[in-house]
């Protein structure tokens, strides 16, 4: 059946309000050949047009389908965290929260606990600095100065692979915010803010958290105030031993300037109970014990509790920044709710749940790997068909407000918020981006110029990737300009 005939019964299926699992044209091949400026801007880019992948799918009835490569497995870099925040709201539904507990393992009796803390946690991927502190003040509302036993820490019931796949990062720098691990006892994402400020006594460092585990080493030399401050001239050299650590500053400031850097050290347990520790004992408390790792006794007092935003506001702030470290905390948490007596962790559940969830819209994935679900690994692949049928499911789903709203909106926040500034697809489209080596990556819902929405991915795998930011962005106009019944092969620009 010729293309225009497939897309004629397409639109009589929509009038009529027959609906299949998948479109008519979804195994139809590619469709369509790409606009002469995207070709044009990969060429520029040195990039080969079949490193490049493509599918665009009209989502109100208008135009026509188009994929380039589209069956392809690519590495879809943080794309990849559309899948699982979409899958996260539909498996786990968006009032989804997390809680965080603190117990009394004794009586209290004049401002003393006569037993031990547990801090119990629930895996919660945005669990603040600030929330621990409103939750010891809970305490200290329930009576609680002085914890005269131990500070009892009880991991989250997540039940890790044995040997995860490690990311093998470019940066050599284990500190960088990015690369956090997800854990069961991670806390305000395990993270330091370091500020330095240039006084006219000399450099001047403030570390918040101030956890005694991590020690400053201040060699920074103060240099002449200046009219306009220079980039920092700082180096920050990292000792990081999981329970200790020693991070070593060297380089100049100028007085007068300022620079600051986030930082992640330690390993969870040690970052957890330190803040916690430090908190309590910067609110006049006291805890006479050591730290364990331990478990919640049957008769424990519930003393207060803290729970997460609901999971649309999780999912906003993951997909909006591209946050890996809270995406891979969502991906075991649908694990563990979905855990089977045959899943080996809930690594392998969270893939399953997915796989099935996907087959149950009618999506067999096509090369689909599942790592972790962050778009952070080597080793992730999706087809940008499968990516775009995905987002296609998603415009019909009774969250697809919540889910599209969590996306970066072009020209405007999030990770878009510096591209496509002045073009008409400012305010126009919300996309989610993907970085990688070697890899880049856009995917999310997008308008024409009528107002109609269009589901769109598509990712560029190549060693010169990194220069293929304005062929993506160029898909975005293309598909902008568009009118019905129009494809970006009949119009060449």
């Amino acid at each position: 059946m010729p293309l225009f005939n497939k897309q004629r019964l397409c639109c009589l299926i929509t009038v009529l309000g027959i609906s299949f699992a998948a479109p008519l044209w979804a195994e139809s091949g590619d469709q369509g050949r790409l606009p002469g400026q995207i070709s044009t801007a990969l060429a520029n880019a040195q990039i080969p047009a079949n490193a490049f992948a493509l599918a665009v799918i009209p989502l109100e009835g208008q135009g026509m389908p188009q994929f380039v490569n589209a069956d392809q497995p690519l590495n879809p870099a943080s794309t990849m965290k559309l899948v699982t925040t979409y899958a996260a709201l539909e498996l786990l539904g968006p009032t989804y929260q997390w809680h965080t507990d603190l117990y009394g393992t004794g009586p209290i009796s004049n401002g003393v606990l006569q037993g031990d803390l547990v801090f119990r946690s629930n895996g919660d991927p945005k669990l603040t600095m600030e929330r621990i502190w409103l939750m010891l003040r809970d305490l200290r509302a329930a009576g609680v100065r002085t914890i005269s036993g131990d500070l009892v820490l009880q991991p989250a019931d997540l039940r890790f692979p044995a040997n995860p796949v490690r990311f093998q990062d470019d940066g050599n720098d284990p500190s960088r915010p990015f690369l956090v691990e997800p854990d069961p006892l991670l806390s305000n994402l395990k993270l330091f803010t370091l500020s330095t400020f240039g006084e006219s006594g000399g450099v001047r460092t403030h570390l918040e958290p101030a956890l005694p585990e991590l020690q400053i080493d201040n060699q920074l030399k103060l240099l002449p105030a200046v009219r306009s401050c220079p980039w920092p001239n700082i180096t920050y050299g990292l000792q990081d031993h999981g329970s200790h650590a020693r991070l070593t500053l060297t380089g100049s400031l100028h007085q007068g300037c300022s620079a600051q850097r986030y930082l992640s050290a330690l390993d969870a347990s040690t970052y957890t109970g330190s803040l916690i520790r430090t908190l309590w004992q910067e609110m006049g408390g006291t805890i006479a014990g050591t730290t364990r790792i331990g478990r919640t006794p049957a008769n424990a007092q519930l003393l207060a509790r803290s729970y997460s935003p609901d999971l649309v506001q999780v999912v906003r702030d993951i997909n909006k920044y591209s946050n890996n470290t809270m995406t891979r905390q969502l991906f075991l948490t649908i694990g563990r709710e979905r855990r089977s007596a045959n899943d080996a962790d809930d690594h392998q559940a969270a893939t399953r749940a997915i796989n099935q969830w996907l087959s149950g819209k009618g999506i067999q994935p096509r090369g689909l790997v599942l790592d972790n679900g962050s778009g952070l690994s080597r080793i992730e692949r999706m087809t940008a068909r499968d990516l775009a049928m995905m987002l296609e499911q998603a415009w019909q789903s009774p969250f697809a407000a919540e889910f599209i709203a969590s996306m970066p909106l072009a020209a405007m926040d999030g990770t878009m918020r510096r591209r496509l500034r002045g073009t008409p697809v400012a305010g126009e489209a919300h996309i989610k981006t993907g970085s990688l080596r070697n890899v880049r990556a856009i995917a999310g819902i997008t308008r024409d110029a009528n107002g109609q929405s269009w589901a769109v991915a598509a990712i560029i795998n190549h060693g010169a990737a990194g220069a293929g930011r304005e062929a993506l962005d160029l898909v975005l106009k293309d598909v902008h300009r568009r009118v019905p019944t129009d494809v970006a092969s009949h119009k060449q620009q």
